[in-house]
């Protein structure tokens, strides 16, 4: 087995290789991303996703047998530059199914996301088949990429395979342009400052998942039996959904004096638009799919770990 990972550097991307690494060995996860990190990352390489010969000598060259494909550029950011977005997001992918096809790879994973719902999509409880109309073009290329993956599965028989993450919340990496960053973000700024000014309303609603559920998701989806996986568009998944208010009164449960003001900004647009809450039935119907993580359990780990990386960087 020999693995590709895109997009190596982001919030999940730089967790979801130490986690392959950890179950593959180091030497059979090859990060990738458009600029080297800044810490040791080896086995590494440098990847402009829409460079499709570089995709092509690097499958070759490494025997590459799965890709997890995450490079993208994410909702908020992705508003700045539409057209950019679209040609990354979507031709990126179809690069990656393509080249699977021709040589045969063995797996390919796409995270999807909470942003291909849109007003036609039921905000509480959403199913994993309902109307699907996203209002950004982050949400439009994913849910197009759904429908590419399953399209290719379909006609080709790609082993292709897909997670619609909700807001993903983790310490060991900084998120990177998202709707749902504050819920990383407020507690950083809880443990620093004591303050957090926060860009949604005090009552936005949104589905969340901690990153070691969202790992664990991943990898279980990936590991399960292919005659289990009946979805290959995009599998609802969740951990729990909570308001910023919420997240602010769990945080004051280590912190006391913590406080917040809140000062909406053009994400809340986009946050209102997606589902409150998810259903993920399908999942834990088909490969057993179980969160271990609650708003309290998620808060009282995320400042645990906090607070020790602050200690080290203090010393």
């Amino acid at each position: 087995m020999s693995i590709l990972v895109t997009g190596a550097n982001g919030q999940i991307g730089t967790i979801l290789t130490r986690t392959l690494r950890k179950i593959y060995g180091k030497e059979q996860v090859i990060a990738s991303d458009i600029i080297r990190p800044n810490y040791d990352d080896d086995p590494f390489l440098m990847l402009d996703i829409l460079n499709v010969q570089r995709i092509r000598e690097i499958i070759e060259d490494f025997e590459i047998t799965e890709i997890y494909h995450l490079a993208a550029i994410l909702s908020a950011n992705g508003e700045w530059n539409p057209l950019k977005t679209w040609n990354v997001n979507l031709n990126g992918l179809l690069s990656i199914l393509d080249l699977a096809r021709e040589y045969k790879l063995e797996k390919v994973f796409f995270p999807s996301t909470i942003a291909v719902h849109g007003s036609t999509t039921p905000k509480v409880d959403t199913p994993q088949d309902a109307p699907l109309l996203p209002g950004t073009v982050y949400g439009m290329s994913k849910l197009a990429g759904e429908n590419w993956c399953n399209y290719y599965h379909q006609r080709y028989d790609l082993d292709v395979r897909s997670l619609r993450y909700p807001g993903i919340i983790g310490h060991d990496s900084l998120p990177g342009g998202g709707t749902t960053d504050y819920a990383v973000e407020i507690f950083y700024a809880a443990l620093q400052q004591g303050h957090y000014t926060c860009f949604l309303r005090p009552d936005t609603r949104l589905p969340m998942m901690y990153m070691d559920d969202a790992m664990r998701a991943t990898t279980e989806l990936m590991a399960a039996n292919s005659s289990k996986i009946s979805n290959r568009t995009g599998y609802n998944v969740t951990g729990m959904s909570f308001t910023p208010l919420e997240l602010a009164e769990a945080i004051r449960q280590h912190i006391p004096n913590f406080s917040i003001d809140y000062k909406p900004d053009f994400r809340q647009a986009i946050a209102d638009s997606w589902s409150q809450s998810i259903d993920d039935t399908k999942a834990r119907q088909d490969w057993g799919w179980q969160p271990e993580y609650n708003l309290e359990k998620m808060t009282a780990d995320m400042i645990f770990y906090l607070n020790q990386s602050i200690k080290i960087k203090a010393n």
